[in-house]
């Protein structure tokens, strides 16, 4: 049974940082790539905006223009964990954010690739 558990969000100023965490069992973490998504709060679940993705190895990343420069996603496979540095936040940087894991090895930010996904944690970045 695959469990994802994400962690790390809540209530910070614009400008500061955050570092969500996302633990994976369950599966061979260490062949698939992972992923952030986020949702504004009220949007429909269909309308997830991509974030980040990182490969199977962490050699290789993808940042959404949006966060391009402010944020960072990592993993590191002998935890089984995925990461996503967040600093100079922003107020359009509120939402929930959701850890997913791909079915393929490689970076993606289409969300039809990604089969597990976590219950998501909430960032909420106040101007």
């Amino acid at each position: 049974q695959v469990q994802i558990i994400e962690s790390g969000g809540g209530l910070v100023q614009a400008g500061g940082s955050l570092r969500l965490s996302c633990a994976v069992s369950g599966l061979n973490f260490s062949k698939q790539a992972m992923g952030w998504f986020r949702r504004v709060p009220g949007s429909p679940d269909k309308e997830s905006e991509f974030v980040a993705s990182i490969d199977w190895r962490g050699a290789t990343t993808w940042h959404a223009p949006s966060v391009r420069g402010r944020f960072t996603i990592s993993r590191d496979n002998d935890k089984n964990t995925v990461y996503l540095e967040m600093n100079s936040l922003k107020a359009e940087d509120t939402a929930a954010y959701y850890c997913a894991v791909s079915k393929y090895s490689r970076v993606s930010d289409e969300r039809n690739e990604y089969e597990h996904w976590g219950q998501g944690t909430q960032v909420t970045v106040s101007s």
